[in-house]
């Protein structure tokens, strides 16, 4: 049997990837530790036990040659499950702004493609016996809410950990240049459509014609809002460079569940307009002109469900104006609810509950799933990224260790200077957002007004907006 071939999308990521535009996905978990302790050694053997979940996590890239065909995944016969989960420390009692330095360094560095396309890492150093682990996936690896994230599998609903068998794995054998070239010829034989896109991927068009591709990941709706307007200008709109910044927030799910109750809204329209009073906030700060008609326009991947059946990991892009130029939150959120309302008017999207019992803990893989639909998208369309996506609201457990908080990194396109993601878990709202490192030097100052522009929310009287 051949080995599997990428999908045109899977592969486009690869062609895509340039220095100053790494395409993985992360995530920062930070997690308590039991009272036996939690060491490096003990996370190398729960995640090379538990791969068996994860296949792909064994695999790599491997180029046909001459590009005559997609790329193809096989076994990895020199795999080494410690070069993967790697160590690392901060000097104790390691600080956020120590963490979140060393995520933005990492997050950086593009992955290895000689090898399977992702990394895990044990921070140790935390203040109050705390740890913490960050993910890195290649969004090749992401092809649908089936993919289980690495940080998933080491997931389990109870301190106790799940059992999983040991078995032996054994690599396939590697197919030769000659098979995979005997194999592509034969698919062409059958599809000579795709001989032609595979020699211009040979040529210097590759990266225009994976833009292509990779622009039908999401359906964007309204692309060109009213009027046919492109996005505003802004500071967020900016030629990105090769190393990035990173800061979170986090707050109480129940004070957003307060205002959506108070207000009449969702959930995620009270996260839109919370961002949108930060973000006006941020820009007063730098000394930007802010007028009443001031926008920033958001980028919110929003799930959807198939004519029948479960939802499947589509998305769709939507767009929404966020005001940042309206000084009253009430009005803000107003103006967010409303523009969502349109847009999940279809009822073809998936509610938050229905969301968060994708695939078990999901939202490494949905925030992923999201950062896909934004790649190709013009950067004079939208100026920031927002992916907010529902997790589970009961603890989990590493191994013993207790998850307490989870941050989602979202990774910067071409002309993009930030983006920010948003994950919910047991009782805690959890921002990360990514900055250019040129850009964006004050991204912790904006993760510091998301707090200031809840409570300046939660101050106002509580009428609904049908009222």
């Amino acid at each position: 049997m051949p080995p599997p071939r990428l999908s045109a999308v899977d592969a486009s990521f690869l062609y895509l990837e340039q220095p100053r535009t790494p395409m993985h996905v992360g995530a920062v978990a930070i997690f308590r530790a039991p009272e036996g302790g939690f060491d490096y050694d003990h996370l190398v053997e729960t995640v090379e036990r538990r791969l068996v979940r994860a296949p792909r996590y064994r695999q790599r890239v491997r180029r046909v040659p001459g590009n005559l065909a997609r790329p193809v995944w096989v076994d990895d016969g020199d795999f080494d499950v410690a070069f993967h989960v790697r160590r690392s420390a901060l000097p104790r009692p390691g600080t956020e702004l120590q963490l979140s330095e060393l995520v933005a360094r990492l997050m950086s560095r593009p992955l290895d493609h000689d090898r399977p396309l992702w990394e895990l890492y044990l921070v140790e150093g935390l203040s109050d016996g705390r740890f913490a682990v960050i993910t890195k996936t290649h969004q090749a690896m992401v092809d649908g809410v089936n993919t289980i994230d690495i940080g998933q599998v080491l997931l389990d609903p109870t301190p106790h950990p799940v059992d999983v068998p040991d078995r032996v794995w054994m690599p396939r054998p590697e197919p030769s240049d000659v098979q995979l070239v005997t194999d592509a010829v034969a698919e062409a034989v059958g599809r000579p459509g795709q001989v032609i896109d595979a020699v211009r991927h040979a040529t210097n068009d590759a990266v225009a014609q994976a833009s292509r591709i990779v622009r039908g990941v999401g359906e964007l709706v309204g692309a060109m809002l009213p009027g046919g307007r492109l996005a505003p200008g802004s500071p967020l709109n900016v030629d990105v460079s090769t190393q990035r910044r990173f800061a979170v927030a986090r707050s109480p799910l129940e004070s957003y569940r307060a205002v959506r109750a108070a207000h009449g809204c969702t959930v995620n329209d009270v996260v839109l307009a919370v961002i949108t009073g930060a973000l006006r906030s941020w820009l007063l700060s730098r000394g930007e002109p802010v007028t009443a008609a001031s926008r920033v326009r958001a980028l919110v991947p929003l799930w959807t469900r198939p004519d029948s059946g479960p939802p499947d990991g589509r998305v769709r892009s939507t767009l929404v104006d966020l005001p940042v130029g309206e000084s009253s939150p009430t009005l803000r959120l107003r103006h967010v609810a409303h523009a969502m309302t349109e847009h999940t008017a279809g009822g073809r999207t998936v509610r938050a509950g229905t969301l968060a019992r994708i695939g078990g803990y999901a939202p490494p893989t949905l925030h992923a799933l999201g950062a896909r639909a934004v790649t190709g998208i013009s950067k004079r369309i939208f100026n920031v990224v927002v992916t907010n996506v529902p997790g589970p609201q009961v603890p989990l457990y590493a191994a013993g260790a207790r998850l307490i908080e989870m941050f989602p990194v979202v990774p910067l396109v071409q002309g993009q200077g930030l983006a920010i993601g948003v994950t919910s878990y047991d009782g805690g709202l959890f921002y990360g957002l990514t900055g250019d490192r040129d850009a964006m030097p004050d991204v912790d100052l904006l993760a510091g007004m998301i707090g200031e522009s809840l409570d300046e929310l939660r101050a106002t009287p509580h009428t609904r907006s049908g009222a």
